[in-house]
């Protein structure tokens, strides 16, 4: 339950009640009168113990900071935080529910109203809509604060509005991403929402989608403890029956499972690629993702498609069947070349939790092939493909969740090499890349390439010229590409969720 131990002092002074102040920075001060000493600065939410009236004053005692003065009886809402107030309480609650810019107010008459309801209308519909309401307070003020500009005036105020949540209880934290930081809400009303029956399909799915959101991940979390909590918000979001819901709620509900699914299928590849369950989680992020009609997302969803996609398409390639030769469960490469004169992949294991891909032919086996590169990453050996001179060979290689890279393999006169082609030159957040096709000669091939970084999305299709892999013409629109619309490789087409 949250801490209300400031309202509990609040309320010994019965006869008198509390106050909610309403207003920020109102001016605590000596005496009432506004040329009188100010003792301190409030904020919106902040709960005070009413001691008297004077003039257009209350005389209130700040428990958070045990100092007493006057207030200004405008700048604030006395409060009886008694049964028969409750459901006043609840209905001022509704109507702020949406408001932005009052997540410190909201926060605070919701405590108030904790405070005062009965327990039996906590634990039914009544507690549900509390739960609902100071939960979305305290994710929205914590997005307002991941997305404010250090320094302004703005920061400031959402900094003492973070203060005044941390003060009723309330656990936010915070990492670093991109040089910014991230503000996520722990969730525990959120919990309290799943865990109650009286709370409904709506009222579920926002709290899921809270609990699940990909960017409060921490980053420096150990890879065993991402797969358990991607295997947490998976069974978060199974607990939400979207039949119910209105298509844009049950739209986001499986663009987030989407995601979850996905993350999930690339953690266990990287234990064990054979398993099972890694198609499996592949195949329900693809089914959760073709899901949902595009047409009936609003303008702020869109952005949560693509990544979605994104996501789904960067382990397209588990659903794929794993070639002999591949590192499943950990096996070593074969030792026999292959056969015929074009060049193949085989893998083995590497270093703990590393493969290597090794080139082979005829004349080169596993033993002395023509490359060998190591990774830590995934290797979709499933996504190989060999042009038809046999001078390129490409190969799909995911070293993140939802981050996708290209390997070429290339003969050049110094003999073979292998590049990498990244979804974009930004700093790894969201993007695949894929080898679309490859152009008669051995000069050029296909890719297609999306990614968001820096918060910006773009999705491009290119011919890319395979010495030094210069691009040779982009593109938004494939249509506009002859040598695409001619060579581009029709298993790709097929699969691909780049043309979508």
């Amino acid at each position: 339950m949250i801490t209300v131990s400031t309202l509990a002092a609040a309320a010994m002074a019965a006869s008198m009640g509390s106050a909610v102040v309403v207003q920020d920075q109102a001016s605590l001060r000596a005496a009432p009168r506004d040329g009188a000493q100010q003792q301190a600065s409030l904020w919106q939410g902040e709960v005070l113990e009413v001691r008297g009236e004077r003039l257009d004053y209350l005389q209130v005692w700040d428990h958070r900071r045990e100092r007493g003065g006057f207030i200004r009886a405008s700048d604030v809402r006395r409060v009886a935080l008694t049964e028969a107030e409750a459901p006043a309480l609840l209905a001022v609650l509704r109507f702020m529910q949406d408001t932005p810019g009052a997540e410190a107010l909201g926060i605070g008459l919701a405590a108030a109203y904790l405070q005062a309801a009965p327990a039996k209308a906590l634990a039914g519909t009544e507690g549900v809509q509390a739960f609902d309401a100071l939960g979305g307070f305290a994710d929205r003020l914590a997005r307002r604060a991941s997305a404010a500009s250090p320094g302004k005036a703005s920061g400031t105020t959402l900094s003492a509005h973070l203060d005044v949540a941390q003060g009723y209880g309330l656990r936010f934290a915070t990492h670093e991403v991109e040089g910014r930081m991230q503000v996520c809400y722990e969730g525990e009303f959120f919990r309290r929402v799943l865990a109650l029956p009286a709370a409904d399909a709506s009222q579920r799915a926002r709290a899921a989608l809270a609990l699940t959101r990909p960017e409060c991940i921490d980053p420096d979390l150990p890879a065993h403890e991402r797969a358990r909590m991607h295997a947490w918000q998976a069974d978060v979001l199974e607990r939400v029956d979207v039949a119910g819901l209105p298509a844009h709620l049950r739209g986001r509900v499986q663009l987030r499972r989407a995601g979850v699914w996905s993350a999930q299928a690339f953690q266990l590849a990287r234990r064990r690629m054979d398993d099972p369950a890694v198609a499996a989680s592949a195949a329900r992020a693809l089914a959760e993702f073709t899901s949902v009609a595009r047409s009936e997302l609003p303008d702020e969803d869109q952005s949560a498609y693509n990544d979605a996609a994104m996501r789904v398409g960067a382990v397209r390639w588990a659903l794929s069947p794993v070639p002999a030769g591949s590192p499943a469960a950990g096996a070593p490469a074969a030792g026999s070349p292959a056969a015929g004169s074009r060049p193949t992949l085989l893998a083995e294991s590497g270093a703990p939790g590393e493969t290597c891909v090794l080139l082979v032919d005829a004349q080169h086996g596993a033993k002395a092939p023509l490359l060998r590169r190591c990774t830590y990453g995934v290797v979709w050996m499933a996504s190989a493909s060999t042009n038809r001179e046999g001078t390129a060979v490409a190969l799909a290689v995911q070293p993140l969740e939802g981050w996708r890279e290209l390997w070429v393999l290339r003969k050049t006169e110094a003999g073979w090499l292998a590049d990498v082609l990244p979804p974009a030159a930004a700093a790894p957040e969201t993007g695949v890349i894929e080898w679309a096709g490859w152009v008669p000669g051995g000069q050029r091939m296909l890719v297609s390439r999306e990614a968001r970084g820096q918060g910006r999305y773009r999705r491009s299709f290119e011919v890319v010229q395979l010495d030094g892999l210069a691009t040779e013409r982009v593109t938004g629109d494939v249509s506009s590409l002859p040598l695409f619309q001619r060579w581009q490789d029709p298993a790709w087409k097929r699969q691909t969720l780049s043309l979508r």
